[in-house]
């Protein structure tokens, strides 16, 4: 009875022996047998025992992932399906095994062919269009080479894969997943990654920081993308932030501070100009006044867009075009006064009865110089208008009109100067009609000048 015991139990040690004994498996492995190897690890992992011990799932993790990784392609393809049983295996074993003893033994070609295949992987179904797949492939080769890079298991010199990381950030940004795409291009943007590929990612993000109005970490990106790419109009994506985020108020009083500490470059002063045209459509029932004073200060900032850059027509031909229509307003209005007039006489009965023809004449004269008086009052502003659009718009004429290779904006705005300025010099012209014969002549030659350009540019 002894005998027969002692016997068991010998047999019991040497299962115990072979169930935690992975020699065949390193063997197989060793030799590039990865489908002998899988038997092999499948058989001990088949036993709890064996489940036990980190070994056994460091084996199954790194033999799983040489034949999805592998270099034959119809091994590859029959063994595609072990990536979610090799990925589990990975987890399980880093659990067991944190300070991965196992890995600085016997070595990480596991982790390699993980990060290898999740890596392809994603390439592929990126290729395809299948942007969540691609996505998580991506994350997947993210962190075994992470984890390679973190516990030194190569000799190359990398903080992280860029291209992992850029290829994520792609992927989340085509699902339309910006909160995603944003985790990934922060990687790159934080680490100051730079090069022509890489530029979009700093616009991402800026942008994406408008829409979010986070104005810290908008600065902050700005900042680097400002450093890294300063040819690059940094200052457009800062008025936009300023548009979208900031009350009219908040925005009048940035730009005053600004102007007044000089630090507004051209561009900024353009943007402003455009900010403070528009500033009627951002505060309700504004009145009249208030909306022309922010006409105003869009004309000079306009103004000292064009100081900065005397060359620059697209400036002045804002200018022009701002008091061009104070002036038209005025104009409207004088004209309005003329047709009341006319519409006073056309309407008017002679009184015949002398007692009260008087009184008639009286009270019509007095009307008729209420609107004349309306008129005169009209005519200084309406001639201080009208030539500083004048000068404003030449300006532009003299800077656009010898200019090479203009835009199609630029041919634009300078078709737009030369009409204008023949309706301007058409109307001082008619002004001095049976006034001033000399005057006359001047603003007609001017008118001919200019007319004659229609449509030239």
């Amino acid at each position: 009875m002894k005998k027969l015991l002692l016997f068991a139990m010998l047999v019991a040690a040497i299962q115990l022996v072979h169930a935690q004994d992975f020699t065949k498996v390193k063997t197989s492995y060793l030799i590039n047998k990865f489908e002998d190897a899988k038997t092999e690890i499948d058989k001990a992992m088949a036993d709890p025992k064996a489940q036990a011990k980190a070994e056994g799932w460091f084996w199954k993790a790194t033999i799983y992932a040489s034949l999805i990784n592998s270099k034959d392609p119809i091994l590859a393809k029959k063994y595609a399906s072990l990536s979610k049983d090799a990925e589990d295996a990975f987890k399980k074993y880093a659990e067991m095994d944190p300070s991965f003893v196992q890995v600085k033994e016997k070595g990480a070609q596991g982790y390699f062919d993980m990060y290898s295949n999740s890596y392809n992987g994603g390439i592929k179904v990126f290729n395809d269009k299948k942007w969540e797949n691609a996505a998580q492939q991506f994350e997947s080769a993210i962190y075994y080479i992470d984890l390679i890079i973190k516990n030194k298991w190569t000799n190359a010199s990398l903080a992280f894969d860029t291209s992992s990381v850029l290829y994520a950030g792609y992927a989340y940004q085509n699902a339309t997943k910006p909160d995603n795409a944003v985790k990934y291009y922060r990687i790159l943007a934080d680490n100051k990654v730079s090069g022509k590929d890489y530029i979009d990612i700093y616009k991402f993000l800026v942008a994406h920081y408008t829409v979010t109005k986070n104005e810290e970490l908008f600065k902050k990106y700005v900042a680097i993308g400002k450093e890294l790419y300063p040819k690059e109009p940094w200052e457009e994506f800062e008025i936009e932030f300023m548009d979208k985020n900031f009350t009219l108020t908040q925005k009048t009083a940035m730009y005053d501070n600004e102007d007044a500490a000089g630090t507004l470059s051209e561009i900024k002063y353009l943007q402003f100009g455009d900010l403070f045209v528009k500033a009627k459509n951002e505060e309700k029932n504004m009145d009249s006044a208030k909306m022309r004073s922010y006409t105003l200060k869009a004309a000079e900032a306009f103004k000292k867009a064009f100081g900065k850059n005397p060359q620059n027509g697209i400036a002045s031909f804002n200018v022009g075009v701002i008091y061009y229509n104070i002036y038209g307003e005025y104009d409207d209005m004088f004209a309005s006064n003329i047709r009341a007039m006319q519409a006073l006489n056309a309407d008017r009965v002679v009184e015949k009865d002398p007692k009260k023809k008087a009184t008639a004449d009286a009270k019509f004269k007095a009307q008729m110089d209420l609107i004349k008086q309306a008129n005169a009052a009209l005519e200084k502003p309406l001639t201080e208008n009208l030539d500083v659009a004048v000068t404003w718009l030449e300006k532009t004429y003299t800077v656009l009109k010898d200019k090479p290779g203009r835009n199609n904006t630029e041919k634009g705005v300078l078709n737009k100067s030369v009409d204008f300025l023949a309706n301007l010099y058409a109307y001082k012209r008619d002004r001095m009609r049976g006034k001033d014969a000399k005057a006359f002549d001047a603003f007609d030659a001017k008118y001919k000048e200019f007319d004659a350009l229609h449509g030239k540019y």
